[in-house]
């Protein structure tokens, strides 16, 4: 008869929970010192620092800067948040958010910042592109379905990004008038992507 050694699943369960913590905790705070700084200015050093952490962890979660500043680009989209909007309500929901403060949407405004560095660097437009492509593009296309959805995501994506731009520069909620014809007409825009009722393409002579 043998004796085992009893397995402490509660303690590792724990470990497991304080592994994914310390990873969130490190993913969050490189998204801020990244968007602060840019990606050249910013040291893993730092990162660590922040996060209150050894270098040596950093490194072994994401297996160096370029690893880390990957999971942290993909931790900046949410396409499973895109599956739960209501698609005939899409549209002016989308509208108010965008006429609202920036700072209203803390989360998302820092967010877009980050991908506003990278989008101007040279050494990280080319990682951006890719988790755009996994993590924005290919699930708005998933949830638009239907025809020239290809064109219909892009023209969406654009104009979203647009949108966002224009309300951190603005830096202020719209008021009055002007923000309910900012509202309707912002979401008459949105809408036609949605439903596909804007112009049909040319047809073919």
């Amino acid at each position: 008869m043998s004796i085992g050694v009893p397995l402490d699943h509660n303690g590792a369960a724990r470990r497991r929970r304080n592994s994914q913590a310390t990873r969130a905790t490190i993913l969050s705070v490189a998204k801020a010192l990244f968007a602060r700084r840019g990606y050249d200015s910013t040291s893993m050093r730092e990162i660590a620092a922040a996060a209150g952490v050894d270098v040596a962890l950093v490194n072994r979660y994401f297996g160096g800067k370029e690893g880390l500043f990957v999971e942290a680009l993909k931790a900046s989209f949410h396409p499973d948040r895109l599956g739960a909007w209501d698609r005939a309500s899409f549209g002016r929901d989308l509208a108010t958010r965008l006429a609202d403060n920036a700072h209203s949407d803390e989360e998302g405004t820092n967010g877009f910042q980050f991908l506003l560095r990278a989008a101007t660097s040279p050494a990280t437009a080319p990682l951006l592109s890719s988790a755009m492509q996994e993590r924005f593009m290919a699930p708005i296309r998933a949830w638009l379905g239907g025809p020239h959805v290809e064109v219909r995501a892009r023209i969406l994506a654009a104009t979203f990004i647009g949108f966002l731009a224009e309300r951190l520069v603005r830096d202020a909620p719209l008021e009055g008038e002007e923000r309910e014809q900012f509202i309707t007409r912002t979401a008459a825009l949105f809408e036609a992507l949605v439903t596909e009722t804007g112009p049909s393409a040319r047809p073919e002579p």
